[in-house]
């Protein structure tokens, strides 16, 4: 056994991270192709507030202080997600106003969370910027649960989300049921970055979503290539991060997301040098 992984804290951040690395960027590409990279971003921020609000309760109530804070994250997320589908419709013709709206939010009411709990502390700082040593086994199972509902949801929905993501509108028209195909697809994204939050941290787990997928699309030749690359480079990102991570006592999030820097700039100079397909379409 690698002595990177004689430990059950880091065995349960192998496991997290390899299940993360898969999730992320399978969404992620799916996101990118509707325009909506931000939304992680927003996501992420909804999930803080609800981070920050079991660690202020906790303060108050034993229930909470034992609960694990990533469920009421996950409960804030989703709710930040319907509510992002919700005033897509309401403002129809301005919809990326819907993701601006909900990151504020997110981040008004996390402020008033953290500031009446006395402000930071080491919990939440992990969930900022993630750590492999936070990692529990209970978060492995909930994890590798959220795990096997993106696939199956994926696995069924397949063509309905390629046709969705590319022409929303033509989807609509062909008979597709848009509206509870993207909120489930908007919760289980929303279940996925809060998941993703001890390993990568709220800070930089859209980078988990979107540059893989960003590196992917540069030499891809067709959708469902762009989603295996993107795997791929995810997957790698998070074992070369979290071993650095290990070794030189970083967050690590931080050097999971300049793994994947690396593994972008890596893909533009290999474009640039081999000069074929023109870039950025699928």
């Amino acid at each position: 056994m690698l002595p990177f992984l004689k430990y059950e804290f880091l065995q349960n951040a192998f496991l997290t991270g390899i299940m993360v690395g898969l999730l992320a960027p399978v969404l992620g590409v799916f996101i990118v192709v509707r325009r909506q990279a931000l939304i992680a971003d927003a996501l992420s921020h909804i999930t803080l507030a609800g981070i920050a609000a079991n660690l202020l309760l906790g303060k108050w109530s034993s229930f909470f202080a034992a609960a694990n804070p990533i469920y009421m994250g996950m409960a804030f997320s989703v709710g930040g997600a319907i509510f992002i589908e919700q005033l897509r419709k309401v403002y129809k013709h301005y919809e990326e106003l819907a993701i601006p709206i909900i990151m504020s939010a997110g981040i008004g009411l996390s402020v008033i969370f953290i500031s009446m709990a006395d402000g930071f502390n080491t919990d939440l700082f992990n969930y900022l910027f993630g750590s492999i040593i936070a990692v529990k086994r209970s978060d492995v199972w909930t994890v590798f649960a959220i795990l096997i509902v993106v696939l199956l949801f994926v696995f069924f929905m397949y063509k309905e989300l390629f046709v969705l993501s590319f022409d929303e509108e033509q989807g609509k028209l062909s008979g597709i049921r848009s509206n509870w195909i993207l909120v489930a697809f908007m919760a289980i994204t929303a279940l996925v970055i809060a998941a993703s939050m001890k390993i990568v941290g709220i800070l930089l787990v859209s980078a988990l979503m979107t540059l893989p997928v960003a590196a992917s699309i540069r030499i891809a030749k067709g959708f469902k290539q762009a989603i295996w690359l993107s795997v791929l480079f995810g997957e790698i990102s998070v074992i070369a991060g979290m071993f650095l991570s290990y070794y030189l006592d970083l967050a690590s999030g931080g050097t999971i997301v300049l793994c994947l820097v690396v593994i972008l700039f890596l893909t533009i100079l290999y474009k640039k040098f081999t000069g074929s397909r023109k870039v950025g379409h699928l």
